[in-house]
């Protein structure tokens, strides 16, 4: 392979969450420090600022900072982190003004009663009356440590053990710490500017872009990190852009910080998602201050009835006057990798940040960029096509699965409500899926993909969360069900000396930012 062939230069046009993520994981992967090795740059703009609207993680987060040898510790006291076990869904079921007596479920990390290789599911279907009537207190300890507000492990726990958790954090300082890592330990070189064009090479691959302040940069492989503005991927080839809002009906959010009411306030250990008239308000404690904000459909309401629902939300006592309005182009490219250029975070796609799903797909993108990564141009097409591939299955199985909160609704309040649960605005392949699962639990077989963002366990929690009814035959039980009633009794037991075994939420950040994890 000739030096024209190889690929020895890399430059990730935009910094943020995802151009800092990608930035660190090839600094890492191609050991840039290296003589020799493939140079990785980053120039970004010194006055875009990181949009914030999603400050949630998956537990994928915990591997990204083990690959990337940062810290847990580190990480929470850099980042003002805290940790997340759940999501929690209140009012989605029914209009609150129907008194429901539980009108709200989680959505836990962890896997239910039996683990993978056991449809507990099916078991509480026809046991309620034994097991409970709800799914997540039936099959899950999560939604028991949520509402006690218990962290999913102690100080004395080795790092990133413990229950399953992700954590909520500072965007802004994550991308500051991620810097930090790649440009001191990795090698990336870290550029400030703004680029004001790009030229192509004979066979429209980007050949380099310009910028004021440090001319033309070249490199063989970009990757554009530039947000919504798309500057390579949308402004210079214009990729085909696959609109979701026809599905997804919520096009705004309106979002402020605001400071805790008490110092020792606590920090619930779970996203809080209501369901308001025309979209859904997100309540995240990081240590010293909320991120809150409401997502909503302009076209069922106006931007100042969503700040007065936000307002109602908050009480009269938080300010909106720092409240920020951001719009949110909802979809994706169909083709992410074009030629030598890669999207990766908004300028590939936006889903709304009902499950957090923003920082995860930046993630899974840059490890697929590291794990194909193409030394030589050759290899371009073929990582392309694979990543496409991957990512468009992924972006369809996300909204299928965030359209599935809303679709289940019973609510009828707004009209809002009523667009999301009519069948024209459900997507075909989650009319099908349901329409399975009235005979049957969802299983492995609805789940075949390796790249599936939300597995069975996932859907589980919010198909039964949403009361949905599946009708299991009692025949199909007998095979497990001493081994699911064993399961649960052992569950109950466990939830009633929880409180003995874990400290509160607050009590383990507390210990983290004063002694940190142990060593081990």
């Amino acid at each position: 392979m000739t030096n024209s062939e190889a690929t020895r230069h890399v430059l990730i046009v935009g910094g943020g969450t995802s151009g800092w993520i990608t930035a660190a994981y090839l600094g890492k992967h191609l050991s840039c420090k290296e003589p020799g090795a493939v140079q990785v740059t980053l120039i970004e703009s010194d006055d875009i600022g990181t949009i914030g609207v999603g400050e949630g993680t998956f537990p994928t987060m915990r591997v990204t900072l083990e690959t990337l040898g940062i810290s847990e510790t580190e990480f929470i006291r850099e980042t003002n982190a805290t940790f997340k076990q759940a999501a929690k869904f209140a009012h989605w079921l029914y209009n609150p003004a129907d008194n429901h007596p539980r009108n709200y479920y989680y959505h836990p990390f962890d896997v239910p009663l039996g683990g993978p290789h056991m449809d507990i599911a099916k078991y509480w279907l026809q046991e309620k009356d034994k097991y409970g009537p709800y799914f997540d207190e039936a099959v899950s300890i999560q939604g028991t440590t949520c509402e006690n507000n218990l962290a999913p492990k102690k100080i004395t726990h080795k790092e990133f053990a413990g229950l399953n958790y992700a954590y909520h954090l500072d965007a802004a300082a994550f991308a500051r710490l991620l810097r930090k890592k790649s440009v001191e330990e990795f090698g990336v070189k870290h550029l400030i500017g703004t680029v004001t064009d790009v030229k192509k090479a004979p066979d429209g691959s980007i050949a380099s872009v310009i910028s004021e302040e440090h001319g033309e940069l070249h490199a063989d492989l970009f990757v554009d990190c530039t947000g919504f503005s798309a500057r390579l991927i949308g402004q210079e080839y214009n990729t085909a852009f696959k609109s979701i809002d026809d599905v997804l009906l919520v096009d705004h959010a309106i979002t402020v910080q605001v400071p805790y009411a008490e110092p020792d306030a606590p920090i619930p250990t779970h996203t809080i998602s209501t369901a308001q008239e025309a979209g859904w308000t997100w309540d995240i404690g990081l240590q010293h201050r909320r991120g809150v904000g409401y997502v909503y459909s302009a076209r069922h309401t106006s931007h100042e009835r969503a700040a007065d629902v936000l307002q109602t939300y908050l009480g009269d006592s938080v300010d909106l006057s720092s409240a920020r309005r951001v719009p949110m182009k909802t979809g994706y490219r169909t083709e992410q990798w074009h030629k030598n250029c890669v999207a990766i975070g908004l300028s590939a796609g936006f889903c709304e940040p009902l499950e957090a799903t923003a920082i995860a797909m930046i993630e899974l993108a840059a490890r697929f960029l590291v794990s194909e990564f193409p030394y030589s141009k050759a290899y371009y097409p073929i990582a392309a096509k694979a990543f496409n591939t991957s990512f468009v299955y992924r972006w369809d199985a996300i909204v299928d699965f965030v359209k599935m909160h809303y679709y289940l609704s019973r609510r009828n309040d707004h009209q809002f409500w009523l667009d999301n649960t009519s069948p024209e605005t459900a997507t075909d392949s989650l009319l099908e899926r349901l329409e399975k699962w009235r005979y049957s639990t969802p299983n492995r077989n609805d789940f075949p993909n390796v790249n599936e963002m939300f597995g069975v366990e996932s859907n589980q929690f919010v198909l039964y969360g949403m009361d949905y009814q599946s009708h299991i035959q009692p025949s199909a039980l007998i095979t497990e069900q001493h081994y699911a009633d064993k399961l649960h009794k052992q569950l109950c037991m466990q939830k009633e000396k929880i409180s003995q075994m874990l400290p509160s939420h607050n009590t383990l950040i507390t210990q983290v930012l004063k002694h940190g994890f142990a060593k081990l």
